[in-house]
């Protein structure tokens, strides 16, 4: 547990009276809680994990599990995980930590900042030490810039410290809440090809917009477009566009995957859609020593 002292000194040094402060969340993790006129959210510094996104006149657009274990260690189930430096298994080492390990180890932050048009902005900051070069041996730095607005735009820069080039896989694995999944679906993936998770990474070919009738877990490949949930529910249009982005990648477990994780409420796949905004697989990215690379994702809310 981050003790107060920490905490009540982070806010000193980063706070905005009436706009954004840093306290404790649950576990005992510091989290930034921003509310200002354009939107109200929440950021953990551990993780450097969106929790809670609602824009000025919506609805809650963000899903974390009531379940969620809140321990240092253990990833928190739902807002938006930072996948880095492997999605999914790590080749060769499945006791790895899945989707790599920025999103269980303490971020720093780096800087907050309110601007005349209500929008607030953070940067959080991690890098290569002992314990990440044991499990990836290479130096980089990584920069989150968060603005949180009437829409909320995500910039995850991976910058390579290191004297030879290197490889890595990134996502920013957004848990989206719906009234209902079932009668959900997403648009702007039509004939676009996909690898299905649920059958090996079979090659398959995207026809119309996606209904989610079944556990899902689709890689699409080449898709550089705005991406729509279309949530008929709360009618609503959750919109992602992206820069930088070769994949996105769509994922509900149905009620038997819900069932086989733990930190997951049962009935609670019903309300929730992972689409997620990503360079994976064989759209890795690799970069020069020196050299920066930036995923961009903006979300909007938009009536149906």
């Amino acid at each position: 547990m981050e003790s107060l002292s920490h905490i009540e000194g982070l806010n000193r040094r980063f706070g905005i009276a009436g706009m954004a402060e840093i306290v404790a969340g649950r576990g005992g993790m510091p989290v930034v809680r921003v509310a200002s006129p354009a939107a109200q959210a929440e950021v953990s510094l551990y993780g450097a994990q969106v929790l809670s996104w609602r824009p000025a006149g919506a609805e809650e657009v963000i899903f974390v599990s009531e379940r969620s274990q809140w321990e240092r260690g253990v990833p928190i189930r739902g807002g938006i995980p930072v996948c880095f430096p492997w999605f999914g298994d790590k080749a060769g080492d499945p006791k790895a930590p899945k989707h790599g390990f920025v999103r269980i180890c303490d971020w720093r932050l780096d800087s907050l900042r309110a601007d005349d048009d209500g929008s607030v902005t953070l940067v959080c900051l991690t890098s290569s030490d002992d314990s990440t070069r044991a499990q990836w041996p290479h130096d980089f730095l990584l920069a989150y810039r968060i603005r949180i607005a009437q829409s909320l735009r995500l910039e995850l820069t991976m910058v390579n410290r290191g004297t030879g080039p290197l490889r890595f896989e990134e996502a920013l694995h957004t848990y989206f809440r719906v009234g209902r999944v079932q009668n959900a679906c997403v648009h702007g993936l039509d004939g676009v090809a996909y690898l299905d998770k649920t059958e090996g990474f079979r090659e398959k070919r995207q026809s119309g917009d996606l209904l989610i009738a079944d556990e899902t877990d689709n890689v699409y490949l080449d898709t550089e477009g705005p991406v729509e949930i279309l949530d008929s529910s709360l009618l609503r249009r959750l919109r992602t566009e992206k820069l930088h982005s070769s994949n996105t990648v769509v994922w509900n477990p149905w009620q038997d995957g819900a069932a086989n994780l733990a930190d997951f409420g049962h009935e609670e796949w019903e309300h929730m859609l992972c689409v997620e905004a990503g360079n994976v697989l064989r759209r890795a990215v690799t970069l020069a020593p020196g050299e920066e690379h930036t995923l961009r994702a903006t979300i909007s809310v938009l009536p149906q």
